[in-house]
């Protein structure tokens, strides 16, 4: 029997057992809604879903034609319309396509302060606030769906049609949850180990399998794509590494992922000189990379810090914010590092934040990594913070370039140009931007792509459009022709709002719990019948 079917017996003889004043509880009722609410709280889902990602991170390791995707969610309706789209459009499935929790739009969208730059300035509370919003959407979604198949049951058995009830069952039995991984941002910990620790506690409790902790200092801590980054030595990372697992080892979630992100490429700056030892040695390895001049003991000045190295005197150069810099040209170097370092001591996924998109320059790094770790699997930001139009049209100009074809008829400082647009130049570019994703988890090691914050730009965007055409002189017309009529065309579940908010489902229970006294919505009068 199902599971559906077991629940239904068990419920019979619960109700039995529990003499006549259980008479008016309904065994199917509570086992429809116990299969609306599969995971019953936020370690059920963590466990699940890291599950799903370890079984992914095995099958990429055989077909690096098997990728991950991810979007970046704000808000948990942006996450339900995804998953409930990519299940229609996928064959009924979610496989290898996951969310993603990004810092930067939780500080620019969700942070109590108002809009917010990505700089850990937010509360650490609505980040596990956020994944649980996202997963509530998420189970709603789950259960939404079922409401639609028990409604197909109740019509089946109305119409004395067996076998339609039998097929309707069947798809219940069979059912694909919306609930997929989410590789959620915790940005640089928000404080020492322990802070992070507590904070990765609450982010599992919401449901996170995955956590993402990069190696900026938390209170210099900087957006990836912009200026003015600081890392920290690698032990300090490698502390919070080890907080993130003991708190998924604590809850139980012993198959949690954890990415650790290094900024190195970009970030020229460190806080602190590491402790070392003995040559050669990690510290040693960090503070190689600081430049340095040698002096003479007569040459020191007033409050100057100096490091030996080798017998030489070196005084790191340091700037009246009181950081230390490191020599240019070294963060190639830093990045493969910290990442042979970090898969060293405990972390699952690197991810190696660049400055373009660009196949060659992160297999080039993957390269050196797989030589001390061959199994190391990246997750990539294919960043909104990148113009790939620009990068890849000049990429293919390069390329071109080198092979001798004619390029005169581009200018490569103007390749942005709508000029442009129609040329085979552009036409190339694009292809290659469209076959990016498979290119680099095939040549560089990528196992997760990932968008941070897609949805934060079509909301723009299509906000944008709408204002433009329904303020103007289109009217309503700018609302229907561009909103309404592609909902019905494209089949958006959303078009019903009234049923994505939980109309049926709250008659559902309406009629459960009073029954044919029950106020439902549902009936002919209501407007969202206009829509089939």
């Amino acid at each position: 029997m199902s599971d559906y079917t077991n629940d239904i017996a068990a419920v019979s003889s619960l109700c039995e057992s529990n003499g006549s004043s259980w008479n008016a509880i309904n065994p199917e009722s509570v086992a429809r809604m116990r299969a609306q609410n599969k995971f019953k709280n936020g370690l059920d889902i963590a466990k699940y879903t890291a599950d799903i990602m370890r079984a992914d991170m095995e099958a990429y390791d055989n077909d690096t034609s098997k990728y991950t995707q991810s979007l970046g969610c704000w808000h948990g309706f942006i996450g339900q319309q995804k998953m409930i789209s990519i299940k229609k459009h996928f064959e009924g499935n979610t496989d290898r396509r996951y969310l993603y929790l990004s810092g930067w739009m939780v500080a620019a969208l969700r942070s109590e302060f108002g809009p917010l730059p990505d700089q850990s300035m937010h509360e650490k509370t609505s980040v596990a606030g956020l994944i649980g919003e996202l997963y509530t959407f998420l189970r709603q979604a789950d259960a939404r769906e079922l409401g639609g198949l028990f409604r197909e049951v109740d019509a089946a058995r109305e119409a004395g049609d067996t076998v339609a009830e039998k097929a309707a069952q069947n798809k219940i039995d069979n059912h694909r949850t919306h609930v997929v991984p989410i590789i959620a941002d915790i940005d640089a910990g928000f404080g020492n180990a322990e802070a992070t620790y507590l904070m990765a506690k609450q982010m599992i409790e919401a449901g996170a399998c995955c956590i993402q902790i990069e190696n900026q200092v938390s209170d210099e801590k900087q957006c990836g794509h912009q200026d003015g980054k600081v890392t920290v030595p690698h032990e300090d990372f490698l502390a919070k590494i080890r907080a993130v697992r003991y708190a998924f080892l604590e809850l139980g979630v012993d198959n949690g992922v954890i990415v650790a992100r290094t900024d190195s490429l970009g970030a020229g700056l460190t806080k602190q000189i590491a402790v070392t030892k003995e040559p050669g040695d990690l510290g040693d390895q960090y503070n190689a990379f600081l430049d340095c001049d040698e002096i003479d003991a007569a040459d020191l000045g007033n409050g100057d810090v100096v490091i030996n190295r080798g017998g030489k005197l070196l005084r790191p150069k340091r700037l009246p914010s009181n950081l230390f810099q490191f020599k240019q040209g070294t963060g190639e170097a830093r990045c493969i590092l910290d990442s042979v370092t970090s898969l060293q001591n405990g972390a699952d996924l690197i991810w190696i934040e660049t400055e373009k998109p660009h196949v060659r320059q992160i297999g080039g790094m993957m390269d050196e990594i797989k030589k001390q770790v061959p199994d190391a699997k990246l997750v990539y930001n294919n960043s909104p913070s990148f113009n790939w139009t620009l990068n890849f049209r000049q990429q293919i100009f390069d390329a071109w370039t080198e092979e001798g074809k004619d390029v005169s008829g581009y200018d490569r400082d103007n390749l942005m140009s709508a000029d442009y647009d129609d040329s085979e130049l552009s036409a190339a570019a694009d292809d290659k931007i469209r076959t990016f994703q498979a290119d680099a988890a095939r040549e560089a090691g990528i196992f997760h792509h990932l968008i941070t914050l897609p949805t934060y730009h079509t909301a723009a965007l299509s906000t944008d459009n709408l204002a433009k055409e329904y303020f103007g002189d289109q009217g309503m017309l700018g609302y229907v022709k561009g909103v309404q009529r592609k909902e019905i065309r494209q089949g958006i579940a959303c078009v019903k709002h009234q049923n994505m908010a939980g109309s049926d489902m709250g008659d559902d229970h309406k009629e459960y719990f009073a029954g044919e006294a029950a106020l439902k919505a549902s009936g002919k009068d209501n407007t969202m019948n206009q829509f089939g």
